[in-house]
């Protein structure tokens, strides 16, 4: 599922409009950016938790000339799924 294939299912499931249903979309994920970026775990209960984490600096090596490159230390941001989510998509 995209995101125009989301924004479509949310607006059929609830009665929005296309538009209404963008807006609604689209804030939502600006504001977990926006708490990510932070540093602020974000936790929707039943289905998962959304955490950023610290990857310190490594070594790596370039596959196609063996030469050692730097990989410089970086947040990634993680997602556990909820209980709820686990038994759904495995029931």
């Amino acid at each position: 599922m995209n995101k125009k294939e989301l924004i479509a299912q949310v607006a059929n499931d609830t009665g929005l409009s296309q538009k209404d249903a963008q807006s609604a979309i689209e804030a939502t994920l600006n504001t977990f950016a926006t708490a990510l970026k932070k540093g602020d775990d974000i936790r929707l209960v039943g289905f998962g938790t959304f955490v950023v984490s610290q990857r310190a600096a490594s070594k790596g090596r370039n596959p196609q000339t063996g030469q050692e490159i730097n990989i410089p230390a970086s947040k990634q941001v993680k997602f556990r799924a909820g209980k709820e989510l686990k038994e759904t998509v495995n029931s």
